[in-house]
């Protein structure tokens, strides 16, 4: 038994999986479970200077280390 697979059968089939993988991601993001793991990843990006209460007293003492400017 041979199938016919037509262009549009092929685009059809890829519609279908597209269509299935976002639905799933919407779950996935939207699932009540996630909040407090999306809530800690929304702080990302202030995460990356310390605090001044986490930098150590031997740390502050210290010279700032110089960058080369060289390429």
């Amino acid at each position: 038994m041979v199938i016919d697979m037509s262009a549009g059968m092929v685009r059809g089939l890829g519609t279908v999986v597209v269509f299935v993988a976002f639905v799933g991601l919407t779950l996935w993001v939207f699932n009540r479970k996630r909040t407090p793991e999306f809530a800690e990843a929304r702080l990302l990006p202030f995460a990356d200077e310390p605090q001044p209460d986490a930098v150590h007293a031997s740390e502050t003492t210290q010279a700032p280390e110089t960058r080369s400017t060289r390429p």
